[in-house]
Order: structure tokens, then sequence, then C-alpha cells
């Protein structure tokens, strides 16, 4: 029974040193070939070998996150989805009908997103909100 479980381990075995040696390999060969100089622009931060300008710190409007979210929110539905339609014919008209009212559901989500100008991509103006209202009068 030992040289069963030896026979059967011996892949797994393999394939973890040879993980190790490529690992050890791959660093030695870039220590060994890497630049060695430093310039000033080697701590610099890029992206796609265009130099940043202007700080970090930006202000990021509040819609973009709004969208962020929406995609987060819509694309993890479809994973529901499709775990439904994997299970299509095992689970018959109720898991039918439980989609069907998932899916209106989603679709109320959808068009009240839509009427109440959170898919706008543009320029947004604040209503509800005046001048008079923003500043209290202290008596």
């Amino acid at each position: 029974m030992t040289n069963a479980y030896a026979s059967e381990i011996w892949p797994l075995a393999v394939y973890f040193f040879m993980v190790i040696l490529l690992v050890i390999t791959m660093l030695v060969l870039s220590w060994l070939l890497g630049q060695r100089r430093r310039e000033a622009a080697t701590n610099d931060p890029f992206e796609s070998g265009i130099v940043s300008v202007g700080g970090s710190q930006i202000r990021i409007s509040v819609e973009f996150y709004l969208v962020a979210i929406f995609f987060v929110i819509f694309d993890l539905e479809t994973v529901f989805i499709f775990a439904w339609a994997i299970a299509f014919f095992e689970l018959g008209w109720p898991g039918y009908l439980s989609m069907v009212v998932f899916i209106a559901i989603l679709g109320l989500a959808l068009v009240y997103e839509w009427r109440s100008g959170a898919l706008d991509w543009g320029n947004k103006t604040r209503t509800g909100l005046k001048d008079s209202t923003i500043s209290a009068e202290v008596k």
C-alpha cells in the first residue's frame, strides 16, 4: 500500500520542485542580468511608459463610483443567471418562475436607475438645494 501511495504522489512532488526551481532560476537570472545603475527617474511611478504629471491626490466624482458599483452589481447577477441556466432542467417550472421574478426585479432596478439619472455620464446639476437653504441664519 505504501508503494501505491508513493506512485501517486511523485508527480505532485516533481511538479512542486520544478516550480521552486523555476522561481529560483528567474530570481537569479533577473539579479544577474538586471540593471545595476540608478537614475533620477528609477523610482518614479509611470503608466505605460508615460511619466506622471501632477499629484496623485485628485478628486474623482461620485458618479464614477456609482457607475462602478452598478457594474459590479449587474455583473454579479450574471453569475446567478449562469448558475440557473446550468441547472435549468433540474429546477423545472419553480426555478423558471423564480428567475423570471429575479430578472423582473433587475429590470425594475435598471429602470429606476435610468429614470433617476444615475446612468447619465455627463455633467450633472444638483437640484433641490437652493443657496438660501444652504446658509443657515443664526438668531
